[in-house]
């Protein structure tokens, strides 16, 4: 059974979904692929969702700069293994699409690591929103890019590394 909640945050209404493996599913409030939901979707809490919304709070309060919650995101091994090299991407920095490929060893697969970061079902837990162009451009964002410029300056914000406006 997958149950799931939402959480008013600053960048709109997020839908959590967690099983009894983890947390699966982030999601803004107009997905650009939304998961289809089935018969085992139940409204509710689960631990793991507690947890969620518990930290996604502090993070969205500045509080909170990594995240430590069980993660069943639902790919493809390569997608896997893009996501995971999303959370090794430091608090309030960024990295370009071809460096992430890079650091997979994949250097000409600097498309498919976009596809896969932009079919993340964890966004912010795995933070796809701190990917962006070669040129320093904010590409490509599932629940776009306003939404993108807002966590980053959440970040950058909350570590200091310029002044709020």
């Amino acid at each position: 059974m997958i149950r799931y909640t939402t959480l008013e945050s600053p960048v709109g209404m997020l839908t959590l979904a967690a099983d009894a493996n983890g947390l699966r599913l982030i999601e803004f409030p107009s997905p650009r692929h939304p998961l289809p939901r089935t018969a085992d979707w139940q409204p509710g809490m689960n631990d793991t969702l507690h947890a969620a919304c518990a930290q996604l709070t502090a993070y969205f309060n500045g509080a909170q700069r990594c995240f430590d919650l069980p993660l069943a995101p639902q790919g493809t091994p390569f997608q896997r293994t893009v996501w995971d090299a999303l959370a090794a991407i430091p608090y309030g920095e960024t990295v370009s699409y071809a460096q992430l490929a890079t650091h997979l060893g994949r250097p000409t697969a600097t498309r498919a690591v976009g596809a896969a970061n932009g079919r993340n079902p964890l966004p912010i837990v795995l933070p796809c929103h701190r990917v962006i162009g070669s040129n320093g451009s904010l590409t490509g964002f599932a629940g776009g890019l306003d939404t993108k410029q807002t966590l980053l300056r959440l970040e950058r914000e909350a570590s200091g590394l310029f002044a709020a406006a």
